[in-house]
């Protein structure tokens, strides 16, 4: 990996790899939300989604949508997700290694579904 930090856990986690192409990798998240939670990394460590080159960005996105693929096909009660970006520490990101959260959703999973990501503050998830 081009880039990378030594104290950072995803530049050291290669052994935990799915899959990866030439800009960025998966792997399943340590503390997923749902079964499947995924997380989708540039290899080249910064820590803003501000921060991408456009090469990352449609790396990530083939990752996106080959890791759907493969989750819809290895587990049908998947009927949707959920795909989100902490950005900053006031956002929720704990490890400052920009990673896109790719969330397998089934039905019956949470009471209300409705405002998904706007759920990152409670009360303003249902409007």
């Amino acid at each position: 990996m081009n880039n990378i930090n030594k104290h950072c856990v995803f530049c050291n986690s290669g052994n935990r790899i799915i899959i990866k192409n030439e800009y960025a990798y998966a792997m399943l998240d340590v503390y997923p939300v749902s079964k499947g939670h995924t997380l989708i990394i540039p290899k080249r460590h910064f820590s803003s989604y501000f921060q991408i080159t456009e090469e990352e960005l449609l790396s990530i996105n083939a990752l996106l949508l080959k890791m759907r693929k493969q989750l819809l096909e290895e587990d049908k009660s998947i009927e949707g997700f959920n795909i989100g970006i902490n950005s900053g520490e006031v956002a929720g990101q704990t490890i400052f290694h920009l990673h896109v959260h790719l969330i397998p959703r089934r039905k019956n999973d949470t009471q209300n579904p409705k405002g998904g990501v706007r759920g990152v503050i409670p009360n303003k998830m249902s409007y």
